[in-house]
């Protein structure tokens, strides 16, 4: 299954739906495309979930999922910068004065518009140090005299980081009633059982459930019990946590141990004995890799490995291949250990494949049916074969592969004359004809549609469409009989279309491990719609509800329906006109009873990079703004994937990153030109690459927005790209651009945030957090970058902005579901303290 989502490698939040714990099971697929991000290839290669569970929906959930929350830094004026630089010979890293109204601090503030929140009384905002750095490129030069953070071994570094949270505590301290108020609201929409109804692999059932006074989720199964009406027996039972259950792994039990917890990748192996999993424990996010016998419940000792990325099982259930990253975190190789038959002493670490160009990663998966293992193609019932190569590499081109009776069917853009070149169809070829590439095109797209995705299973081949931006599923049974000389529409091959919900904006597979199943899992969610579970009897054609989000207060236990909300909040769908003419899609969401007209406050959400389509599912905590009378908006720009087409990340990416830029400030004056928001009361948010969105945007248009909340920004990206020792950096060449090109560079140095913060200009109200240990985005990025801002923007406005730092998790930071729920009423908190109070 082909899922256009950000994720591991990539600067971006690896969500599937809000606060989603997910057991990955990947499948077969091969990509040989170049991508920017690494984990678009592991995601894009075929990912399953083995069990989900799905509770609390946050607004952008994990894998590892995943996030991170926190606040900006305060401000200081140019004339304080001078007076400090002698206050900086007797060794002093931070100032305890407030801003000196010199000149030049005048001359920045007196023409300034809006008025800031009070000052703390207690304490100024803090300032860095300046060590003069020349940077240069292309025959330009330029100072960044706050390379030195780079450096976060440096004490003074750390010392600063603790001001700067001292600091936004202080800031925040008069929010402290509302911080508390709105996390008891999120709690209280919170039931106090969150399970995932139970999924069938083999004579076992897989579920989570999260035990009460629990922060994280248990990974359980139970053996099947032969009745018709299994599913329902066990979801209306009160049998978790009886004698015959299993726990496999229990998230709370890590966290406990070690103060963190990130598990990357689960695997149960096919004859259900054994679980392979990869844990991070630091942050960092560099996974180690252990097994767990599940007949006696003990790891193997003899079995851990470092830097593991993805994992496969072999059909003997013996064999276990895995990815390993290099040390910018790129995953360059594939090897497998062989579990001896004590399994105590594994034969370990032979490896398989290398990948040696560093703009390319490996992913290693296993076709649905478990007979082919995929980096290139391995016979899982004859290693001796070696490795068979699907096709020769070509930029931009991608393959995604599964097995059924003999043929491998091909998902594929490989261009060809009657299509666009970013258009996907479905080609087929015997197993032992694969490497001559003349393969048989079987299934080619409507006009106006797109063939997205794809799954299969023995009798039933699964299709994700998208028309006029809209998610659509059919089933086709399959073998299918197909004319040599002709390819054929969907519509000739009698489809079975899944009935959907008319406001459905997501469609997430579930786990649908079994291949022999005729039934289909889905999660479908909208931001007025709970999580909704949804199996679809392909041999019947027919679905039932399996299980629906309950939101305390807002939806009933009724399972005969899917239940949304669109009585008392109204989602509507707009086209805005971009700067060059393209139509931008914007997802509006507020409620009829608070809605204040052109008088609302509003926020505005958007990421924009590695083809990510824009995470518009279910979030309940969402709600507390809306209850206010707030809008939140979804702008689905360029280089994302919210246009329908590879085309639309494209013109989005490269030489093309300033269309998304323009595209959300046009999104942004939309909302306050129709009447939406306020034309004072706009915020905007970014996570990641998110975060780069939108303070470019800003450096755009500074007046569109009173308030920002950049969660661990990707903004110093000149700098960044410029280091390519730095992981991930050579990855992002694509999506951003190479700087050692100087067309690149030109183009990068015209939207580099940290490089265009715009002097004496009046900036918005900035909560700006990062994560000591993040690896993807260095957490001296969003300290730079506050840095600059307080150095030359508006003086007083500047004031507003604080930096909150994270100094023990990564870049999703840490908590379970109610640590999900301070994060965002803190950062609610913040927003309705510089726009509204």
């Amino acid at each position: 299954m082909r899922q256009f989502m950000a994720g591991f490698y990539e600067r971006g939040y690896f969500y599937i739906w809000p606060l989603l714990f997910t057991i990955l099971y990947y499948k077969g697929s091969v990509s040989v495309s170049s991508s920017s991000s690494p984990f678009m290839q592991t995601t894009n290669l075929g990912t399953r979930l083995l069990a989900t569970f799905a509770f609390l929906p946050n607004h952008e959930v994990c894998l590892s999922r995943l996030n991170t929350i926190g606040d900006l830094g305060h401000t200081i004026s140019m004339a304080s910068l001078v007076f400090l630089r002698s206050i900086r010979k007797t060794n002093k890293l931070l100032s305890t004065t407030y801003p000196i109204n010199t000149i030049s601090t005048y001359f920045r503030s007196s023409l300034c518009r809006r008025a800031a929140p009070p000052l703390p009384s207690s304490q100024p905002p803090p300032v860095a140090k300046k060590v003069p750095f020349k940077v240069s490129a292309h025959g330009v030069s330029w100072e960044d005299s706050y390379h030195w953070m780079s450096n976060t071994h440096d004490p003074d570094f750390l010392n600063y980081l603790h001001h700067e949270n001292a600091y936004s505590e202080a800031f925040m301290t008069d929010t402290r009633k509302l911080q508390q108020n709105l996390f008891s609201e999120m709690i209280s929409r919170l039931p106090n059982h969150i399970s995932t109804p139970p999924e069938r692999w083999g004579p076992w059932l897989y579920y989570q459930y999260i035990p009460e006074e629990k922060e994280y989720p248990i990974l359980c199964r139970k053996l099947a019990i032969e009745n018709t009406n299994w599913v329902k027996r066990i979801l209306n039972s009160a049998t978790i946590g009886s004698s015959n259950e299993q726990t496999l792994l229990d998230w709370n039990e890590i966290a406990k141990e070690h103060g963190y917890v990130h598990v990357g990748t689960c695997r149960v192996s096919p004859d259900h004995h054994f679980l392979a999993y990869t844990i991070d424990v630091t942050g960092e996010e560099r996974f180690l890799l252990q097994v767990k016998d599940l007949r006696c419940g003990t790891l193997i000792p003899s079995l851990q490995v470092e830097n593991v990325v993805s994992l496969a099982w072999a059909q003997d259930s013996r064999m276990l291949f895995y990815t390993v990253c290099d040390q910018s975190q790129r995953p360059y190789r594939v090897q497998y250990t062989t579990l001896g038959s004590d399994d105590s002493n594994p034969v370990r670490d032979t490896t398989v494949y290398t990948e040696n160009d560093s703009s390319f990663c490996v992913d290693i998966t296993s076709t649905k049916d478990g007979k082919f293992v995929t980096v290139y193609i391995i016979d899982a019932n004859n290693l001796q074969n070696g490795l068979r190569k699907v096709h020769n590499r070509v930029s931009g081109v991608q393959f995604f592969l599964e097995h059924h009776k003999g043929f491998f069917y091909i998902l594929t853009n490989d261009p060809q004359k009657d299509l666009m070149d970013s258009d996907y169809y479905l080609a087929r070829c015997r197993v032992e004809d694969v490497h001559l590439a003349n393969w048989q095109k079987i299934i080619v797209p409507s006009k106006g549609s797109g063939i997205h995705d794809m799954d299969i299973f023995n009798e039933h081949l699964v299709l994700y469409l998208n028309k006029k931006d809209s998610p659509i599923i059919c089933s086709i049974k399959i073998p299918i009989q197909s004319n040599d000389e002709k390819e054929m529409g969907i519509d000739d091959l009698d489809p079975w279309y899944f009935p959907l919900p008319s406001n459905s904006c997501s469609v997430v597979p579930g786990s649908n491990h079994d291949f022999m199943n005729s039934v289909y899992r889905v999660v479908l969610s909208s931001p007025v719609m709970p999580d909704l579970i949804v199996d679809y009897d392909m041999s019947t054609r027919s679905f039932s509800i399996v299980h629906q989000e309950h939101v305390l207060g807002i939806t009933s236990n009724e399972a005969d329906k899917w239940t949304n909300i669109s009585d008392e909040y109204f989602c509507e769908r707009k086209e805005v006109i971009s700067h060059d003419g393209t139509i931008i899609p914007l997802t509006i969401l507020y409620s009829h009873k608070a809605h204040k007209g052109n008088q609302s406050c509003g926020i505005i959400h958007g990421y924009g990079s590695y083809g990510e389509v824009l995470d518009k599912s279910w979030c309940s905590e969402r709600l507390s703004l809306l209850d206010r009378g707030w809008v939140v908006a979804f702008a689905d720009v360029r280089g994302g994937g919210g246009g329908g087409d590879v085309a639309w990340h494209k013109c989005g990416s490269g030489p093309h990153k300033l269309n998304s830029i323009y595209d959300f400030v046009s999104c942004g004056e939309y909302l306050i030109k129709e009447g939406y928001v306020h034309k004072e009361k706009l915020s905007a948010i970014g996570h990641s690459a998110g975060g780069f969105l939108v303070s470019s945007a800003i450096n755009m248009n500074s007046e569109l927005f009173r308030a920002a909340i950049l969660k661990v920004p990707f903004v110093d990206v000149l700098n960044t790209l410029l280091d390519p020792s730095l992981p991930l950096t050579v990855l992002d060449y694509e999506e951003f651009g190479n700087p050692e090109k100087e067309s690149d560079f030109r183009s990068i140095m015209k939207y580099s945030p940290y490089d265009n913060i715009r002097r004496g200009v009046c900036y918005p109200a900035m909560l700006v957090t990062t994560s000591f240990h993040d690896s993807r985005v260095g957490v001296w990025e969003g300290a730079k970058y506050v840095c600059r801002v307080r150095e030359i923007t508006c003086s007083k406005c500047c004031l507003s902005v604080i930096l909150k730092t994270n100094m023990s998790g990564g870049h999703f930071g840490e908590g379970g579901r109610s640590g999900q729920c301070e994060e965002m009423a803190y950062e609610y908190a913040f927003l309705i303290k510089v726009m509204v109070s």
